[in-house]
């Protein structure tokens, strides 16, 4: 069945589909179930912001009139603000990575890559090895940064492909300013009626990703009751349900800080794939929690 939403500030209806393939790679992606949580906003709203962009899928899917997208990491946010002011670029750094993989020990060549990103991090080798990893788990050492994925057992989607990607979401997000911010300054920017949908790295499964260590939930969630403060809507996608509802991921939510609690079928679990390589995963599906404070 397909979802609708009002226009923003207009009475037609438009569907809720998310791109045809996802841009990037990420822990947490939540291209399978964007329309899901979209359907859950509201149906009006000032500007949209995606302070944890990552995947930027959620922003792909509701294609908002006006949005900021950001995130604190450098190389990530170079892909995005690429995507905006030069997405042929975009494509060149895609389509030089692929051939060198092509010509070459494919190996050898993915490890070259890695090496060039780990001596100094930035957007272009981010956005090949993220696409081109094993399982599309990019994953980042705490002490200082290093990207450690080896080379996945899949061939990356040719340039072509990737091009008519680069297209669509170039697009799909027409609307939207891409900010090398820190959560706390981008939401902080939010003001009354305004939209913010935080998808932060969740405590249970994706300590992984970059910074996540020592990212504290709640510190996250006094900057949401200061939103909230201020008439900002917020939801917060967050660790839920694992092992196919068995277990309950404990979080310690504010009383009073969220009026809904909504529970999203992610299906079989990203990064358990990648630990159980050719394991049968009936029993690790998961679901988020989103959470709202409307």
């Amino acid at each position: 069945m397909q979802l609708t939403l009002p226009e923003c500030r207009s009475s037609r209806f438009r569907p809720i589909t998310p791109p045809a393939g996802q841009l990037l790679k990420w822990i947490g992606n939540k291209q399978r179930f964007a329309a899901q949580i979209v359907s859950n906003f509201p149906k009006t709203f000032g500007t949209y912001y995606e302070p944890f962009l990552g995947s930027g899928a959620v922003l792909a899917t509701l294609a908002p009139e006006k949005a900021v997208g950001s995130d604190g990491f450098k190389p990530l946010m170079e892909i995005w603000q690429s995507l905006k002011t030069d997405p042929s670029l975009l494509k060149k750094w895609y389509a030089d990575r692929w051939k060198k993989m092509e010509t070459g020990n494919r190996v050898e060549m993915y490890e070259q890559i890695k090496a060039s990103y780990n001596a100094n991090p930035n957007g272009a080798d981010l956005l090949f090895l993220c696409r081109a990893c094993y399982g599309g788990v990019v994953r980042f050492r705490l002490f200082d940064g290093y990207m450690s994925t080896p080379c996945g057992i899949h061939k990356p989607i040719p340039p072509q492909s990737f091009a008519r990607r680069v297209d669509e979401w170039y697009e799909r997000t027409k609307g939207t300013r891409f900010l090398l911010f820190s959560y706390e300054e981008a939401m902080g920017r939010a003001k009354k009626g305004d939209l913010v949908y935080c998808d932060p790295p969740y405590a249970h499964s994706q300590s992984i990703l970059y910074k996540a260590q020592t990212f504290e939930l709640d510190h996250l969630f006094e900057v949401i009751d200061k939103s909230k403060s201020r008439s900002v809507r917020v939801a917060l996608s967050i660790d839920g349900l694992k092992k196919s509802g068995d277990v309950n991921c404990e979080i310690r939510v504010p009383h009073g800080l969220f009026k809904r609690e909504i529970f999203i079928n992610c299906g079989r679990s990203m990064l358990r794939r990648f630990q159980m390589e050719g394991k049968s995963l009936e029993m690790e599906v998961v679901a988020d929690r989103l959470l709202l404070t409307w």
